[in-house]
């Protein structure tokens, strides 16, 4: 999916998704460092089961745990 820098406000990159009419807010220091007002990106998200699957573990463990602080 395509997405243009629109501006730069502070930290913060405002960048339009014009195909999905929407726009988001993301710290300068997360994106590439030649960025400016008019950059046009490439935005890919992925799915990562491992780290997924890591968390739901934790997750289940830490809430079976204060379950049974609670009895």
């Amino acid at each position: 999916m395509k997405a243009v820098i629109d501006r730069i406000v502070e930290n913060y990159a405002v960048i339009l998704f014009e195909k999905q009419g929407f726009e988001i807010n993301v710290p300068v220091e997360l994106l590439p460092k030649n960025i400016k007002e008019g950059t046009w990106l490439n935005v890919n998200f992925s799915v990562d089961d491992n780290y997924t699957s890591e968390m739901y573990r934790k997750n289940k463990e830490l809430l079976e745990k204060i379950k049974r602080k609670n009895k």
